[in-house]
C-alpha cells in the first residue's frame, strides 16, 4: 500500500466505523468500544447507539471511542463473509496484508480497523482499555473472556459476571489477543445469546460500568448505575467464579457436526454425556465440568469448549509467583530455555521437563503453543503488559491492596 493511499484510509476508516465518539475537555482514560466484530452479533452495536445518546461532554474525562467491526457482514447479518474477521489478528498475518494489494472482504476490514486503531494510540496517550462486545449462538450468562495478565484480570474483578481465561491458547488470531500483545488492558464482553434483548441491555449496562470503572464518567454522571451493576449481577446468577478453557473441540473442513439440543454455556456436564455428533457419531464428554459456547449456528469451526473452576487459592498463587518474577528462575531447570535469549519467551523440551504441565506454567502467566509432540514453546503475558501505564489507576491501587 502506497503512502498517499494510507493517508486516505486512515482519515476516511475512522469516520466510517464511527458509532460515536466523544473527547472529553479534561484528559483521562482512552476507552475503545468494537461491536459487530461478527456480522450476525449486533447487540453491541444496538447498546453502543443507545450509550453515547445518554453521554455528555462535559461529563467526560478522557475519550470514549465505539466502533463498528466487519461493516460488510453486519449489512447482511453474516457472521463473516470470506473468513473470519476475529481470527485474522496474529502480527505476521497482519503485516503480510497490510503489504499485499489484494484483499478479501475481511482482510479489507482489519486494514480499516488496522488504521483506525493506530490512529487511535497516536493521538491520545492513555492509558487505554479496549472492550470487544459478542454474543452467542447458545443460551449463556454474561461472561468477560481475558488473556490472563493481571491488568486484565484485576479490572475484570470489577464488573458482576463470570471471567474466563485461557481461550487465547484456543483461538489463533483473536483481536484482542492483538492488542493484548501491544500491552495494553482488554476484555471480551460475550453478553448472551444472539438475539435476545437482555443481550442488548447486557452491553449497555457493561459500557457504563466501563466508563465509570475507568474513571471517565463519575458515578453520579452514569444515569442508573446501581441498575446496570445489578442488570449483570442477576443476569449472571451471581457467579463471579473465574474459570479455565481445558478442551476446545474443533470442527474440521468437510466435517458434518451437529450439537445436541438444549445446551448453555455454563451447564455441569458429566464425563460421558453425549455432547454432539461427528458425520452421525457421538461425541461424549471427557471431563466432568462444563461446557462452554456450544456451537448452534452454520458458520464457524469451534465447536464447543470444556471449562473448569480455578480455585481462589490458584488466583492468589499465581498472582504471587508473578510480583516475585519466579518464572526467571525456569531456565535453570533441565529442558527449559530462552528463546534466541528474548526475556518472555521459553522452549520447554517435553522429553526433559516431563515433571511441568501447562498449568503450571498458566500459574506464571504464560500462554503456550505446542510445537510438535515434544516441544512446547511459551509466551509471557506479564512481560508483554504495560503495567506501569495502569499503576495510578483507583481500580489497580484500590484491588492491589
Amino acid at each position: 500500500m502506497v503512502e498517499s493511499e494510507r493517508k486516505i484510509l486512515e482519515t476516511s476508516t475512522i469516520i466510517n466505523r464511527i458509532i460515536g465518539k466523544t473527547e472529553g475537555k479534561t484528559k483521562g482514560a482512552t476507552v475503545v468500544f468494537f461491536a459487530g466484530m461478527h456480522g450476525n452479533e449486533k447487540a453491541g452495536v444496538t447498546a453502543l447507539q443507545h450509550a453515547f445518546k445518554h453521554i455528555k461532554k462535559k461529563q467526560v474525562k478522557g475519550n470514549i471511542y465505539g466502533l463498528l467491526g466487519n461493516i460488510k457482514a453486519l449489512n447482511l447479518n453474516q457472521r463473516y463473509i470470506d473468513e473470519d474477521l476475529n481470527r485474522l489478528w496474529v502480527p505476521s498475518k497482519i503485516e503480510t496484508i497490510l503489504n499485499n494489494s489484494n484483499y478479501s472482504n475481511e482482510e479489507q476490514e482489519a486494514i480499516e480497523l488496522y488504521y483506525v486503531l493506530q490512529t487511535i494510540l497516536k493521538k491520545h496517550k492513555g492509558p487505554f482499555y479496549f472492550i470487544d462486545f459478542h454474543t452467542t449462538s447458545s443460551v449463556s450468562l454474561p461472561f468477560i473472556t481475558i488473556n490472563d495478565a493481571l491488568i486484565n484480570r484485576k479490572f475484570s474483578k470489577l464488573f458482576p459476571v463470570p471471567i474466563v481465561l485461557g481461550i487465547e491458547e484456543f483461538l489463533e488470531g483473536p483481536l484482542l489477543s492483538y492488542i493484548n500483545q501491544l500491552g495494553y488492558v482488554s476484555l471480551g464482553f460475550e453478553a448472551g445469546q444472539h438475539d435476545l434483548k437482555t443481550s442488548i441491555t447486557n452491553c449497555i449496562a457493561f459500557t457504563f460500568l466501563t466508563l465509570n470503572f475507568t474513571g471517565i464518567m463519575e458515578k453520579e454522571h452514569v444515569l442508573n448505575f446501581e441498575k446496570h451493576f445489578e442488570v449483570l449481577k442477576n443476569e449472571a446468577e451471581q457467579i463471579k467464579n473465574v474459570f479455565e478453557v481445558i478442551y476446545q473441540y474443533k470442527i474440521h473442513p468437510n466435517e458434518k457436526f451437529k450439537m445436541i439440543n438444549g445446551f448453555k454455556s455454563f451447564q455441569p456436564i458429566k464425563k460421558g454425556t453425549p455432547i454432539a455428533t461427528s458425520n452421525n457419531i457421538e461425541i461424549l464428554s471427557r471431563y466432568n465440568a462444563k461446557i462452554f459456547m456450544p456451537l448452534y449456528q452454520t458458520k464457524g469451526n469451534d465447536g464447543f469448549f470444556i471449562i473448569k473452576t480455578i480455585k481462589p487459592f490458584y488466583l492468589r498463587l499465581s498472582e504471587f509467583l508473578r510480583s516475585i518474577r519466579f518464572d526467571e528462575l525456569l531456565v535453570f531447570l533441565p529442558g527449559i530455555s530462552w528463546i534466541n535469549n528474548t526475556r518472555g519467551a521459553l522452549i520447554v523440551n517435553l522429553r526433559i521437563a516431563k515433571f511441568l504441565a501447562k498449568p503450571f506454567f498458566h500459574l506464571l502467566g504464560y500462554r503456550s503453543k505446542q510445537e510438535g509432540a515434544t516441544h512446547l514453546r511459551l509466551f509471557s503475558r506479564e512481560k508483554e503488559a504495560k503495567t506501569k501505564m495502569y499503576k495510578n489507576e483507583d481500580w489497580y491501587k484500590k484491588i492491589s491492596r
